[in-house]
Order: C-alpha cells, then structure tokens, then sequence
C-alpha cells in the first residue's frame, strides 16, 4: 500500500498541463509523472512501477516525488529532490581557529602527534563544537592545506589572482 497518495485538485492538474509545454525540462518530466500518479477521481492511477518504467528512472524515485508533494507540496515536487538541503558546518570560524591552533600545540603524552579523530574528540572535549567527526576536521585542515605530519605551518591556499599577479 502506497504511504503518499497523489489527489490533485481541478488547479494543480491545470497547472501540471500548462508545465508540460513551457516548463524546464526536470519540472515538465514531474509534472507528468504527477499527473499519472493522480489517484484522483479524474487521474489514471498509474503504479510506481508503471510510471518508473514509462519515465526510464527508479521506482524509489517516484516514490520521493510523491513524498515531495504531499510534505511539501507541488512547487517542492517540481523543483529538483536534492536542491536546497543545506548542512550546518559543525566548525564555525571561532572552532576553526581552535583546531589550527591546537595541532600547532604539543600531542597528549603517550601520543607522537596529532590524528584526526584525536583532534576532533578533543574539539568535543573542549566544547568547541558539540559533535565532531574525524572528516570535518579533515575539510578544515585540508582547506588550510595543514599537513599533520609536519611540524612547520604550510601556506593556505591561494586565489589564482594572488598566484598569477592577475
């Protein structure tokens, strides 16, 4: 049994009919996935699979675009699925600044240098940052182009301007 049913309204099937001539081509291809999904009185009641086959994509991909347009509704449904998804960084530029410094500091005893997870449990430990993992420390250093197995400060990363006198 389906978890999202699609029932457009007289207005949405007008407007899924109007995208099909003059929409960009994403939103044409969900408006007429949409309109076979209708289960409305009005719509054909195609299945996933039917659709999926019809529109050469994945069953779960149908399943999404209803998901999208009961949650979210129609504008969301004929907009790309992974637009707009935005993930807080867990280091801000205060923690950043931290974490530089504190791989310029001595390792803890019993250790010879700095690892990654190390750093990012101490960031943690410090309250820095309340989760950290062992790859947003990696971004951050490898943003600085900082090398945890020398001990000397590596230049950041220059602009192609800065390099090229442009």
């Amino acid at each position: 049994m389906k978890k999202y049913i699609v029932e457009l309204t007289t207005e949405e099937r007008f407007r899924l009919q109007t995208l099909l001539g003059k929409g960009k081509p994403h939103q044409r291809k969900h408006a007429q996935m949409l309109l076979k999904a209708d289960q409305g009185p009005e719509g054909p009641n195609w299945k996933d699979t039917e659709i999926a086959e019809a529109f050469d994509c994945h069953p779960t991909t149908v399943e999404n675009l209803r998901r999208r347009l009961v949650e979210q509704g129609l504008d969301a449904a004929l907009e790309h699925g992974n637009r707009g998804s935005y993930r807080a960084r867990k280091l801000d530029g205060k923690a950043e600044a931290h974490l530089i410094a504190l791989t310029r500091m001595e390792p803890p005893e019993g250790r010879n240098r700095w690892g990654v997870r190390l750093l990012a449990d101490q960031m943690v430990a410090q309250g820095y940052a309340d989760s950290c993992s062992h790859m947003a420390v990696h971004r951050t250093l490898e943003q600085f182009t900082l090398d945890l197995s020398h001990s000397c400060w590596l230049r950041p990363r220059l602009a192609a301007s800065e390099n090229f006198g442009i």
